[in-house]
């Protein structure tokens, strides 16, 4: 099996400093109209720091509380659009770290469907009907159904959900032997 690549990091600075950049682009108002909600915070932080402005300039008023008002609005606005641009950077990042899975993962085909003997050929040679052995810990090469076996598969890539799934063949959830499985299609 090739190396598995890695998933991207949260913290992952790829995805932070283009995402603080695009943080403060997401600032303009024809941008947030999309968000309404960030949209009235915007507005209404941008009419906070008006009346901040004529507070300082006219000595009237309470500038300190209109100021710290104008600043936990802007920063309210500020990490709502980074936070949006760090979930849009790790969408990307988790669709090339798709892409890249895709084209660089290998699999063990099954010469004879009843034998163990196997060949290593690139995932994307498989046709539907191959069988092919999967390890534990092995990235499974494509869409398929288990018919012999039973694993436990993490399908967070595909699904969204974090806990891994038991797939089985036949209704048995005790097997002796890794699973096989049968491409179903091809993606």
């Amino acid at each position: 099996m090739s190396n598995k690549p890695k998933t991207p990091n949260l913290f992952d600075p790829k995805i932070l400093f283009p995402a603080a950049r695009a943080a403060f682009v997401k600032l303009d108002p024809r941008q947030l109209v999309r968000n309404p909600v960030i949209f009235v915070t915007e507005a209404v932080a941008a009419l906070v720091t008006l009346f901040f402005v004529l507070d300082v300039a006219t000595g009237g008023g309470s500038p300190l509380f209109s100021g710290q008002i104008a600043a936990w609005l802007w920063f309210t606005v500020l990490f709502a659009t980074f936070a949006e641009a760090v979930a849009e950077g790790r969408g990307k990042a988790q669709a090339d770290f798709l892409r890249r899975t895709k084209s660089e993962l290998s699999a063990r085909k099954l010469v004879a469907p009843e034998g163990r003997e196997t060949k290593e050929i690139p995932a994307t040679m498989l046709k539907v009907g191959d069988l092919v052995l999967v390890a534990a810990g092995e990235l499974i090469p494509g869409d398929g159904e288990v018919v012999e076996g039973v694993a436990s598969v993490n399908e967070s890539a595909i699904t969204g959900e974090s806990a891994p799934v038991i797939r089985e063949a036949g209704g048995s959830k005790s097997a002796s032997r890794p699973p096989r499985v049968r491409p179903s299609s091809i993606a």
